[in-house]
């Protein structure tokens, strides 16, 4: 069987490293809000430019603590809303729902699947206060347009990056773009954890000193609390092994921008459509997600012939129970989307017979 991840035979390639630094964590003796967190946060701050970058738990509360954090500082207000892709993984309209905002579904780009200007401008009112682009896959959103739109009608602009670590437009990374961005570690991410953990990136120190706040039960100060804050800290453990993951990131991109190169150019199947891609630097693979109208069939197909595959994702958020205030909505590219799609094997271990042998399937599929 190709796997679609395997996270055990990508992770065995820093064991070394790996456990240097849970017997350095151990050690110490200090496992909360230490020097590995610091390092890391320091590490990746540097990695997507910016002043600020802040430990937490997962990439849900990345998200949920950048929009109460500007609750508290009096940039939001309850029942406001956030313009977010209809197509997003659930926790980006969580994020929202969690703050006590009010999510505002947009269909997406047809050929990018992420937000486009055109869309965005057909949703926004007068209580419209945050646009939340999500990048996803791993292709970075049209943060230029994005932000020159958010910079004209005093908007504020929430990335969710917790598929995209390392995406860029005309070099500057994703993370950066935004007034904050959300990052997700879960293992399977490009920069992966090995358990939950999250980040949020800025430049606004005001916003990142009161989502430090927030992440420690609201407190800077042992016992002293300013905020009514969670317990959303990231641990120093997954801090350490985060240090080391983030050294191979860049190269990490590359085999998979290589790996997709190659589906891209060699996938040649009237009956499978393929991303679309303008510009290498603003993919990073995460996944690499084709469509077909015969969704079902090629699965079986697929998993007959060895190949493992999953789908990102199922359900559209206005279809979930969760959402069944949402579930009189209509949107139709969302809907077709979620109907369609299906992830093919993208990891770095795969070898290049493995990418032929998947690539050669796939061509021959004719259900």
């Amino acid at each position: 069987m190709i796997d679609f991840l395997n996270l055990q035979k990508s992770n065995a390639r820093y064991n070394n490293e790996l456990i240097k630094a849970a017997v350095r964590v151990i050690e110490s003796g200090w496992y909360i809000s230490g020097t590995e967190l610091n390092a890391f946060e320091e590490s990746f701050a540097k990695y997507c430019n910016v002043k600020h970058a802040i430990g937490v738990a997962n990439g849900l509360d990345a998200l949920t603590l950048t929009l109460k954090a500007w609750q508290e500082l009096g940039k939001v207000k309850r029942n406001d809303e956030v313009l977010v892709p209809a197509n997003t993984y659930i926790a980006s309209i969580l994020a929202i729902s969690e703050a006590g905002l009010k999510p505002v579904l947009v269909e997406p780009d047809e050929s990018s699947y992420n937000l486009s200007i055109e869309n965005i401008k057909s949703q926004i009112t007068a209580n419209t206060r945050v646009i939340l682009p999500v990048h996803l896959y791993g292709l970075i959103s049209p943060m230029d347009e994005i932000m020159n739109f958010a910079r004209d009608n005093n908007l504020l602009v929430l990335e969710d990056s917790a598929q995209a670590h390392g995406a860029s437009i005309n070099g500057r990374k994703a993370g950066s773009w935004g007034d904050a961005a959300g990052f997700s570690f879960y293992p399977g991410k490009n920069l992966g954890a090995l358990g939950d953990a999250g980040a949020i990136t800025t430049n606004d120190t005001e916003l990142a000193d009161t989502v430090s706040y927030l992440r420690n039960y609201g407190s800077k100060v042992k016992y002293k609390h300013d905020f009514k804050g969670v317990n959303s800290r990231l641990d120093e453990i997954q801090a350490a092994f985060l240090n080391v993951k983030l050294n191979y990131l860049d190269e990490d991109i590359r085999i998979r921008r290589n790996i997709a190169n190659r589906y891209l150019k060699e996938i040649k199947n009237e009956l499978i459509i393929l991303p679309t891609i303008t510009c290498e630097e603003h993919h990073v693979w995460h996944l690499f997600v084709i469509r077909t109208k015969n969704r079902d069939a090629l699965q079986r197909y697929l998993t007959d012939n060895d190949i493992q595959t999953v789908i990102h994702y199922p359900t559209p958020p206005h279809r979930q129970l969760a959402y069944k205030e949402l579930k009189e909505l209509s949107f139709p590219l969302s809907e077709e989307l979620h109907r369609e799609v299906i992830s093919i094997p993208m990891d770095p271990t795969l070898t290049e017979e493995q990418v032929s042998y998947v690539i050669d399937v796939l061509n021959k599929f004719d259900c």
